[in-house]
């Protein structure tokens, strides 16, 4: 099964990959069948979309999508990469923070003894705490709307720049869905972010 950890561990590794001037264009899913798992979602017109877990995420244009590179297809009921995308191809050679965003679901019922956003949220900072970055506080509510989750900010330098996370989890039909965000710097940090709705389709 693809973990919290392996998840998180992948992402923050490629994001200090830097950039390169290739470009790739996200690709379009097809449309999954009604499920009592979570299914795939799909990209539309720029724009991903959950209807199992009710959120969307415009994706920034010309992003890379590794969503599928992510996946483990034998255990997607237990654990799912939902949405995995770059600035930039992950493999190029560079200097600078290669922003993502990566967006996973996982069964609690895989788990022991985590039974809220918060207490999934334990085994992010522990992570982050093991990796070497530092938080900015300790997790704390924050809302996408209407919707309440956890979040909590860290950052860890990398040379000359500084990479820059935030990771938000919410409880949703049984699963932990985390949320994770990338970037060269704070506020690029929330731009990322406020492309992330819950409830109403984001607009392409």
């Amino acid at each position: 099964m693809l973990s919290l950890s392996s998840t998180w561990i992948f992402v923050t590794a490629v994001a200090l990959l830097p950039p390169s001037s290739a470009q790739d264009s996200p690709g379009a899913r097809n449309t999954a069948r009604a499920s009592t798992n979570p299914d795939n979602g799909q990209i539309k017109n720029g724009v991903y979309h959950s209807p199992f877990f009710g959120f969307s995420y415009k994706i920034p244009f010309g992003w890379v999508d590794r969503t599928k590179q992510m996946r483990e297809p034998d255990d997607q009921a237990k654990s799912l990469v939902l949405l995995s995308i770059f600035e930039r191809p992950p493999e190029a050679s560079g200097s600078t923070i290669n922003s993502a965003v990566v967006i996973a679901a996982e069964k609690l019922s895989s788990f022991s003894g985590i039974k809220t956003a918060t207490d999934y949220f334990a085994s992010i900072k522990e992570l982050a705490d093991a990796k070497g970055f530092t938080a900015s506080d300790e997790p704390y509510a924050d809302s996408i709307g209407a919707k309440q989750l956890i979040r909590g900010d860290f950052s860890k330098p990398r040379g000359s720049v500084t990479m820059y996370q935030s990771s938000l989890a919410t409880i949703e039909k049984g699963y932990a869905l985390s949320l994770t965000f990338i970037g060269g710097s704070q506020d690029e940090i929330e731009e990322i972010i406020g492309r992330l709705s819950f409830g109403a389709r984001a607009r392409p």
